[in-house]
């Protein structure tokens, strides 16, 4: 039998490192320790694996399943073997954290090396009026994964203040704290959840990152 999908470029690559780009879409991670992943991303695996219940860690989690259906949700990998994750097709990227921190909108999150701090929190009011904007922050040593539905732009929030669309947000500096801009009366918000009706305000000292998608609609609970 003979194809271009048996190409050598579509193998796994086995190069011998934990955190593995299988391809600018896919990632592959070997295990050993346990990595913590979001619900979901899984895309397949080898070896022995189990798959547990994570829990969305504080107080953010019971308001999160009011408001929206997804956010939060995250799965402990354990096992020996590799598991491979990717979200539709979107442009997968690895942050390297060297004892620092980074705040991941959860609907970019892929997956963490599980000996990372993390909290998840709600971003003010966001969450009500978007159904559902959740973010993890991130800190420790140990590697991050997100991903981009398409290429992303890296902003410097330090110049001026950066308006940004709540689901087109990847990651941004951890110290930023982004606040909520209504560009609609408040009678207006309901039923929407796009940047068209508010955005999160970034400004002081440091990045967001950007993807050109405003990702699937957000629906709120009823």
């Amino acid at each position: 039998m003979r194809s271009p999908i048996f190409d050598q470029n579509h193998r796994e690559q086995e190069t011998g490192q934990r955190w593995t780009l299988q391809s600018d879409k896919m990632l592959r991670v070997a295990l050993g320790p346990e990595v913590l992943a979001a619900q979901g991303a899984m895309v397949a695996y080898q070896g022995a694996m189990d798959f547990s219940y994570q829990g969305s860690k504080n107080l953010s989690g019971m308001l999160k399943k009011a408001v929206s259906g997804e956010g939060g949700n995250l799965m402990r990998v354990t096992g020996q073997g590799e598991v491979f994750f990717a979200r539709a097709a979107h442009n997968v990227f690895l942050l390297q954290l060297e004892g620092d921190a980074i705040t991941v909108n959860t609907r970019s999150l892929l997956a963490f090396d599980a000996n990372l701090g993390y909290d998840i929190r709600l971003i003010g009011n966001a969450g009500i009026l978007a159904g559902g904007l959740f973010n993890l922050l991130v800190q420790g040593q140990g590697v991050v994964a997100v991903s981009s539905d398409g290429p992303p732009m890296l902003l410097d929030c330090s110049q001026q203040p950066t308006f940004v669309d709540p689901q087109a947000a990847v990651c941004w500096s951890a110290n930023l704290q982004p606040q909520v801009k209504s560009t609609f009366k408040m009678g207006s918000l309901i039923g929407r959840g796009s940047g068209e009706s508010f955005q999160l305000g970034f400004h002081g000292p440091g990045f967001v990152v950007v993807q050109p998608s405003e990702g699937q609609p957000v629906v709120a609970a009823s």
